[in-house]
């Protein structure tokens, strides 16, 4: 009734407001380095001119990742502090929050694609537009992932709007839109260049269209019409993002591009013609190399399937399953009975409106996905849209509700608070130390030593590249016999009176550097922090010393020990 409408409209609210209120916080879980070094940390590099770890997809020797996408989403926000802070409308706009926030900010705005996509598409594919919004909104992806600085939240953004201009008409007769077919081939292109895996995400939704237009056309001249639109605005984005790509990866750095004079620059366009970049294709040529993947983590081909799957949607994957095998079934045992007969084969694509298209839109890509080793959670977060359309199908997953809520709790809890809980809010109090007064007229030194943490960001300790009092030291996942020889040389190498050597630890791990024969002056734990790679054992959280454990240390050494 009208009473239950309103409520699920207040409640789409109520998690709406949640979604950019946590963004605002900030969340303090750290998912991915990839959340930060696909674009956030690059961008302040080149825009901001802070000190920062440029990872190998950016560099001009293995370019593997568009430069297009980072400079439209992070490098917009960056410059715009940067401006309002030129323009002394803000004293000082550029800070640890700032950093991290203004790119997230702009990826929540962008988050909201999904809702309208959700509500545009409810009604063409039979689902409840509200039940469908309150399972997107309440889902802990959305809340999570999907305001981060992941390619693949772009890419998720990209396949509802790809999935929007297929579903704008229905296959009853009347054409499609004459702009869909030029739309459709500038989304197709810019998130191949985005991430070449949304091929496997777009096949099914240009399948679907082309059906579309092949059922409902009957002009030879129509159809190719349609056709020739999206393979021109195709060839037409593709051409944009090498130009970009080419030119930022021969000049090195936007910087070197606002300060190279009017010759330069000629030296650089006619570079284009010698060094053309095409950023998929490198990226493509890496990683169906088996011996590459193999350094990034190999997984079993059925970890999406079982396990990613699960740890994302719970259990609207599990009823997708269960109602994928029901169907399959259902389909053989017609085409069995229609063999010895004149009849055309039950359509699951084309001329299906239903639950069995909304299976293939699922299931096509994760099946595709499978087929790499390097098998991560956030690969499947696009397939959020596809899912709560079908799971809103009347009564589907009513029962359910209950372990809805309680899953997505757990997961935001997880992913949202703990996981790498403490490393943000280290980088911000190291920040506020680095560049707080000192009563000495030197400048203090600091080391910091990173051990058993995701990479830290070094962009949000907001250093510029001219400050060389400030040194980064990621020990990554270092054994004990290595950690310690590094901290035993720092320790007995300090240069000076204002040196300080900070080593920032999971509680999990502090075991090891007590081992190592320094001695701390100052302990500062940062909570909660939760390590999966250096877990808590369970006996010791039950004890009295579980905040120590669920915590990351930072520890400065004893210069005098």
């Amino acid at each position: 009734g009208r009473g239950a409408a309103m409520v699920a409209r207040a409640l789409w609210a109520l998690l709406a407001a949640l979604r950019a209120g946590w963004c605002l916080l900030p969340q303090s879980g750290y998912l991915h380095p990839d959340e930060f070094f696909q674009a956030p940390e690059v961008m302040a590099g080149d825009i901001l001119n802070l000190q920062v770890y440029y990872p190998w997809e950016f560099l001009s020797s293995s370019p593997c990742r568009t430069i297009v996408f980072p400079i439209m989403t992070s490098g917009v926000t960056y410059w715009v502090i940067k401006s309002l802070q030129q323009l002394d409308i803000c004293s000082s706009c550029i800070n640890s929050y700032t950093l991290l926030v203004s790119p997230r900010l702009l990826f929540t705005i962008f988050s909201f694609i999904l809702d309208y996509s959700v509500y545009q598409l409810a009604p063409f594919w039979g689902a409840d537009p509200w039940k469908a919004l309150i399972l997107l909104a309440g889902s802990y992806v959305t809340l999570v992932f999907y305001t981060r600085t992941f390619t693949n939240t772009l890419e998720g953004l990209l396949f509802a709007l790809l999935m929007v201009l297929v579903s704008s008409r229905k296959s009853s007769g009347s054409s499609a839109e004459p702009t869909s077919s030029s739309l459709i081939g500038v989304i197709t292109t810019a998130g191949f260049f985005n991430r070449p895996t949304f091929l496997a995400f777009a096949l099914v939704p240009l399948l679907y269209w082309a059906g579309l237009i092949v059922d409902s056309q009957k002009s030879i001249k129509t159809l190719l019409n349609h056709f020739l639109k999206f393979i021109l605005c195709a060839c037409f984005t593709a051409s944009v993002f090498i130009t970009a790509d080419t030119f930022y990866f021969t000049s090195m750095s936007l910087d070197n591009l606002y300060s190279t004079n009017k010759s330069s620059l000629i030296d650089v366009i006619v570079q284009l013609h010698d060094k053309m970049v095409v950023t998929p294709f490198n990226f493509l040529s890496y990683n169906l190399n088996p011996h590459n993947l193999a350094l990034h983590g190999t997984h079993p081909r059925v970890t999406h399937f079982t396990v990613n799957g699960v740890m994302l949607f719970g259990i609207l994957h599990i009823l997708a399953i269960s109602a994928g095998f029901k169907m399959l079934k259902k389909y053989v045992h017609q085409l069995m009975l229609v063999r010895w007969c004149y009849r055309e084969p039950p359509g699951l694509l084309v001329h299906s409106e239903g639950s069995p298209a909304l299976l293939l839109f699922y299931f096509v890509p994760l099946a595709f996905l499978s087929l790499f080793s390097h098998q991560e959670p956030r690969f499947l977060i696009p397939l959020i849209l596809p899912l709560v359309l079908f799971s809103a199908s009347p009564n589907r997953a009513v029962k359910w509700k209950r372990l809805i809520v309680l899953f997505n709790l757990l997961g935001a809890l997880l992913f949202g608070c703990l996981h790498q809980g403490g490393l943000i809010p280290c980088l911000f109090h190291l920040e506020q130390l680095i560049h707080s007064p000192t009563p000495s007229s030197h400048p203090q030194h600091y080391t910091l030593l990173f051990a058993h943490t995701y990479m830290p960001p070094r962009s949000l300790l907001n250093i510029k590249k001219t400050d060389v009092h400030v040194e980064v030291i990621d020990m990554a996942g270092a054994g004990e016999e290595t950690l310690c020889q590094t901290v035993e040389q720092r320790a007995s190498n300090f240069t000076c009176s204002d040196c300080h050597v900070l080593i920032i630890i999971p509680g999990t791990v502090t075991a090891t550097i007590t081992k190592c024969g320094v001695s701390f002056k100052n302990q500062t734990l940062i909570f909660p922090h939760l390590s999966m790679e250096d877990p808590p054992q369970i006996p010791v959280l039950s004890s009295g010393n579980w905040r120590s454990q669920l915590g990351l240390y930072i520890l400065e050494l004893n210069r005098d020990h």
